[in-house]
């Protein structure tokens, strides 16, 4: 049997947010002088340069975001096909505070930085989770 999908116009993408943390933490690597394969400056690179320790943020924000990334995808599929408006503000918030995150974490507050963005993007993330789940219950009941 067929299965077709249509998506609402409101879906949208986080790509661009994932390009932008790939800008941030290769520009980084670079100012830090880290050389690959290393995914991390060694507390002596860090000594010696503190763009080593900028590098180190935004390397772990963004593995932070591409470890989020798919469930959060994979919940705002699922909620936005029986709340397709209230998918696509929470979907934004969640980018906006992954953006935040990003930049707060690779600011000269380091860590601490990244807290709002983090806030933001659970809060929007966990809705999205329960309007998935509420919505998953709703197609297999078939109401």
């Amino acid at each position: 049997m067929p299965f077709t999908l249509q998506l609402p116009d409101e879906y949208g993408s986080t790509f661009l947010l994932n390009t932008y943390h790939f800008y941030l933490t290769s520009t980084s690597r670079r100012a830090s002088g880290v050389a690959y394969p290393a995914p991390y400056a060694s507390d002596e690179q860090i000594a010696k340069n503190p763009k080593a320790f900028t590098f180190n943020c935004a390397q772990r924000a963004h593995a932070n975001f591409i470890e989020n990334q798919p469930s959060f995808l994979g919940a705002l599929a699922i909620s936005g096909l029986r709340f397709p408006m209230a998918s696509a503000v929470l979907g934004a918030t969640w980018a906006f505070g992954r953006l935040a995150y990003v930049i707060g974490y690779t600011s000269s507050a380091g860590p601490k930085g990244r807290v709002f963005g983090f806030l933001v993007s659970a809060l929007s993330d966990n809705a999205l989770r329960l309007m998935a789940m509420y919505a998953s219950v709703m197609y297999v009941m078939d109401q």
